[in-house]
């Protein structure tokens, strides 16, 4: 639809000998005072001017936007395209195909289900390291990817065919978002004759990568992700902007990961939670591209919902070297300047909030054990592991009591919300007292190839360079690789329990690699290439090999994970491991060397070498000029243009796949993991009236900061869960199971799947961790899903109590679609990660809060209650209620808020779900 152009913003640019329609901000009255941000908003907004959705009265607010104010003025975002990683990619496909059947079913045309914007798909979570340490396991591993897969990429085959506007990247070609600033974005797009910015959704959370680039963009529900797709805009309230001023220049010897994890660790403690962070001053020209993407990357680990860099001569560097067309880097560079997005080094833009860094104060460090904003100075690391460690060995034999909370509230990301004190997370094991005052319980291991070493707490078992928020960055890559091959000149060698492995995203890194002769060195210590994919970030790391394994069960040891990754939850890097820390590359190759915690790699060697001298760290960290020197030789626009020249169309593996024909997919009652989901089951042309909730009974009661990687984990399926008797019962044996990830185009795994991680702790069965549960119909202890059948056959809707930042993590669809399906109605939470409680509402359960200092506990609920919740059925008048009242059995009863926030998210609510809303505006169009 064309803009109905109220402020007379219509424009022309000329750009070479190409002309393009363009929307200038500056009709707009208090455009110049906007951050950079607010800007292409408002951009936006006076292109997708309709008079109903998007009114010149929006554009008047934005233009006015009061930096002071709490958001509460709602607007609708059009984004340009939208991102998509295959275990989330899937799950939207199938909906799409879904949807398409309904409409058909309704009496509509199918074919108007297709994406109306750009849709790009990666697949780039599926490969797993299963090998490693050796020459073949790439390719092994990319065979073990397709027969595992083989349904899912088919499906995506038929979408790719079925479907207009919709492309896929094939596997093993890199990580979406490092994908996505190499290739797919366009800075400012140019499409049917008009040049605009490039905004994008994506549904991963890190799709903030790509704001290091100037483009507006973060991650969505699948569910928000599939509206976009089909014309919806994203329903949002104009955010507070916090400025991030940066000055000085980095110390030599400091990485890119040092920066983003002070940065992640300031903006946590500030408190940053559905806020934009907008970096400016004249420190941002000394900040490389690839920097910028990585503290993009990790907006999610601080909790804001963007985190952006405007657009400047750095900027437009990048994307010369990254091989993309002169047109588009001049269309870039003139419309940047035209639309005031060049970067005003010396610019004071109006800001809700400010923080300042002196880049020169960064010193290396890590972050861990469980949590990526708790920053370890390197220099301080192995005290701080020392003290960490009591937190998951006890050297008194008792366990501690306060093991029995859920999840302590120190896991909760540091908003604003004062945490409580550390508390352990199982009951701890019982350890004796090593010589050197720590826990220690050395156990003798013998490897498959008859060596023999030593294991104790601390042990390094796991070092992995992977994903894409470090291996985007070639600065800290060539550095890693130098660091090897100073290590292998020396003569160190990794240590013989390390699981080491190198998963790039994206083929120009081994490019480079072998352009600088550097690959030999990481494969001489075991870093050969495993895939091209997230991997050990997302948990793909692959089994350990099995005797280290049984070692650290059978003996209880703490293992420990280093990675170059974005997160290191709890139960999310491999199950035999228990802390994990966040490092750049090259100080994953030297913990590699080290192969414990316990060790100050700072000031003790990490090795002895071939002349028999130990060998310490400063030895081998390559030198900045040493770096920039390879880049120099090795880096340029041709290993881009070479990498991405035929990008969508994969290797033999992917062009030999049969591929199903036809508008509508044809579902097969054998496939165990494509199946159509029962969403539009028995659905009206006309909603119903939405009702209270009466006789609900709760399924679980959780703590603090229950991720969504506890709701929905992507990790490998237990034999004796829900989820591996299913498979069992469909004829798939043990080996071929695959991780929930992979099937989550198969709703009756996944149902089976959620809140099954591992580390979930219901308080309604203390002492107990995993998907389990009180089935109040017979008072015993149940899997969840089995208890939510039982309730749902007896037509007992359910609820689930939880505490501070309830949904926080990667945005999962499958945390709100398994909730749903589980037959829960309402959520009451103390409060909510932004993208869950938006993906609860486009599900249909209510996301109701707990009033202000108050929680589950000091209402003294013990989730044994049948719930009653009541002013729900207002909704249907038009309005929606500030609170709701919910009263209990046992005579307690609150006003709970409720937080549907926008008007667009109640229509979303009444329609049972926002694929629900889409289909019925389809139909009546």
């Amino acid at each position: 639809m064309a803009s109905l152009d109220t402020f007379g913003a219509k424009s022309e640019l000329r750009v070479a000998d190409a002309s393009y329609e363009i929307f200038t901000i500056d009709k707009v009255e208090g455009h110049d005072r906007l951050p950079y941000s607010l800007k292409i908003l408002l951009e936006n907004l006076l292109r997708a001017e309709d008079g109903a959705n998007i009114t010149a009265d929006h554009i008047r607010a934005l233009g006015r936007w009061d930096e002071t104010a709490d958001p509460s003025i709602e607007i609708q975002f059009t984004p340009a395209r939208v991102l998509m990683q295959d275990f989330t990619g899937v799950p939207c496909v199938v909906d799409l195909a879904t949807m398409r059947e309904a409409v058909k079913e309704l009496g509509g045309d199918p074919t108007k289900v297709n994406p109306l914007a750009p849709a790009e798909l990666v697949i780039d979570h599926s490969v797993i390291a299963d090998l490693f340490g050796r020459e073949d396991a790439f390719a092994r591993n990319v065979e073990l990817e397709y027969q595992r897969n083989r349904e899912r990429y088919q499906f995506l085959r038929w979408g790719q065919t079925a479907f207009n506007e919709f492309k896929v990247v094939p596997p093993g070609t890199g990580i979406v978002h490092q994908v996505n600033i190499e290739y797919l974005a366009r800075t400012i797009m140019e499409r049917n004759g008009q040049a605009y910015p490039d905004t994008v959704v994506g549904t991963d959370s890190h799709t903030t990568m790509v704001n290091g680039l100037g483009v507006l963009g973060w991650g969505v529900g699948g569910i928000e992700a599939e509206a976009a797709m089909l014309g919806q805009p994203v329903s949002m309230l104009i955010p507070r902007v916090v400025g991030f001023k940066l000055s000085g220049e980095m110390p030599a010897g400091t990485t890119a990961t040092d920066l983003v994890l002070t940065i992640t660790e300031m903006l946590r403690e500030h408190g940053v939670v559905s806020k934009f962070v907008e970096f400016y001053g004249p420190g941002v020209s000394a900040v490389p591209l690839a920097n910028r993407a990585t503290i993009g990357n990790m907006s999610p680990e601080y909790g804001s919902t963007v985190a952006i860099f405007p657009i400047d001569d750095e900027t437009i560097k990048y994307l010369k070297l990254t091989g993309r067309s002169e047109q588009q880097v001049a269309l870039v560079e003139a419309y940047a300047k035209r639309q005031g997005l060049w970067l005003d080094p010396d610019a004071e833009p109006s800001f809700s909030e400010r923080l300042e860094l002196d880049l020169s104060t960064i010193v290396p460090s890590l972050a861990g054990p469980k949590r990526p904003q708790d920053r370890v100075p390197l220099n301080a690391a192995k005290p701080m592991f020392r003290d960490a460690l009591t937190n998951y060995v006890d050297v008194t034999g008792h366990a501690d009591e306060a093991s029995e909370e859920s999840f302590p509230a120190s896991d909760a990301p540091a908003n604003g919300i004062e945490d409580e004190a550390d508390k352990p997370h199982k009951p701890l094991q019982s350890a004796a007292r090593g010589a050197n005052g720590r826990p220690s319980k050395p156990t003798r291991v013998t490897a498959e190839d008859g060596t023999e070493f030593e294991l104790d707490h601390g042990a390094v078992v796991i070092a992995a360079i992977t994903s894409c928020t470090n291996t985007s960055n070639p600065q800290v890559m060539i550095g890693a690789a130098l660091l090897a091959r100073n290590a292998v000149e020396r003569g160190l060698t990794r240590k013989p329990w390390v699981k080491t492995t190198l998963a790039p995203g994206s083929k120009v890194v081994m490019d480079y690699y072998d352009r600088a002769g550097l690959t030999p060195y990481l494969d001489k210590l075991g870093f050969n290439l495993v895939g091209y994919g997230c991997t050990t970030c997302i948990g793909n790391s692959g089994p350990l090999p099995e005797a280290i394994s049984a070692a650290i069960n059978e003996h209880d040891l703490t293992a420990v994970s280093v990675l170059s990754g974005n997160r290191n939850f709890e139960g999310r890097i491999n199950p035999d491991v228990k802390m994990n820390y966040l490092a750049s590359p090259p100080l994953v190759v030297a913990y590699a060397l080290a192969g414990t915690m316990d060790l100050d790699i700072t000031s003790e060697p990490l090795g002895t070498g071939s002349d028999g001298q130990p060998v310490y760290l400063n030895d081998i960290w390559p030198s900045a000029k040493e770096i920039d020197d390879v880049i120099a030789v090795a880096i340029g626009a041709t290993g881009f243009s070479t990498a991405y020249q035929d990008v969508f169309a994969g290797d033999e593996k992917w062009q030999s796949l049969p591929t199903p024909e036809g508008k509508t997919f044809e579902w097969s009652e054998e496939s165990t993991y494509v199946r159509k989901p029962p969403y539009f089951e028995g659905m009206a042309a006309e909603p119903t009236a939405v009702g209270d909730i009466s006789g609900a009974r709760v399924l679980a009661k959780l703590g603090d900061s229950v991720t969504t990687d506890h709701i929905s984990p992507a990790s490998s399926i237990k034999p004796d869960s829900p989820a591996g008797k299913y498979l069992a019962e469909h004829g798939v044996p043990r080996h071929e199971f695959n991780s929930y990830g992979s099937r989550r185009g198969n709703h009756e795994v996944m149902i089976r799947g959620t809140f099954a991680n591992i580390r979930l702790r219901n308080q309604l069965v203390p002492g107990v961790e995993g998907g389990f549960t009180v089935n109040h119909l017979t008072g015993d202890q149940s899997t969840i899903y089995d208890a939510s059948v039982a309730y749902q056959e007896a037509g007992i809707p359910l609820v689930i109590l939880a505490g501070k930042e309830y949904g926080s993590g990667s945005s999962r669809d499958w945390a709100a679609k398994g909730t749903m399906l589980l037959g829960v109605r309402a959520v009451i939470a103390e409060s909510y990660e932004r993208i869950h409680r938006s993906n609860l509402i486009g599900m249909g359960v209510l996301p109701l809060q707990f009033p202000p200092k108050t929680n589950a506990d000091s209402l003294e609920l013990t989730g044994t209650e049948t719930f009653t919740i009541t002013g729900v059925t207002a909704l249907n008048d038009g309005e929606v209620p500030s609170t709701v009242k919910v009263r209990t059995d046992t005579g307690i009863e609150f006003d709970a808020d409720v937080r549907i926030d926008t008007p667009g998210e109640a229509d979303y609510y009444r329609h049972g779900g926002i694929l629900q809303y889409v289909l019925r505006k389809m139909l009546n169009s």
